[in-house]
């Protein structure tokens, strides 16, 4: 007996929706931290540094504080993350993962300032937006 290809398997609707909580619980969690704690003395992992000199060197032109969705599509963008995200198979855990990204690093996580990335780009971007001070804003906010 053979097992069906990921092609001709449905998406379940429960599997969708333990997805979207999955993701939102994962939003929300972060987005509380970065408000309560300067995002420049965050660590999202144990190569935070190797992982934003890669993505400057990679991706030198990237908005990180007002992300294009759709130039992150285009085939040939897609072509060059691609690569960029298997360099972090073995390193960054769940690095394929589904996860949403605030596009505007001033907005909050709503219907229309939120995309849909995979853990390392998120990573990538976000350990970007800390060091720069992007997020360090919303510290400010609380006070």
């Amino acid at each position: 007996m053979s097992l069906p290809s990921a092609d001709e398997l449905e998406q379940l609707p429960e599997i969708e929706k333990q997805w979207a909580v999955k993701a939102m619980h994962h939003a929300e969690t972060y987005f509380k931290l970065i408000s309560s704690v300067d995002g420049k003395s965050l660590r999202l992992t144990s190569i935070d540094d190797e992982i934003y000199e890669d993505f400057k060197k990679t991706f030198p032109d990237f908005s990180i504080v007002d992300v294009d969705e759709n130039g992150m599509k285009t085939p040939e963008a897609k072509n060059i993350w691609r690569e960029w995200i298997m360099k972090y198979e073995k390193s960054v855990n769940d690095y394929n993962f589904g996860t949403l990204l605030r596009k505007n690093v001033n907005g909050d996580y709503t219907e229309e300032n939120t995309i849909f990335v995979t853990r390392i780009q998120f990573i990538a971007i976000e350990i970007a937006r800390n060091k720069q001070g992007l997020n360090s804003h919303l510290v400010q906010k609380k006070d």
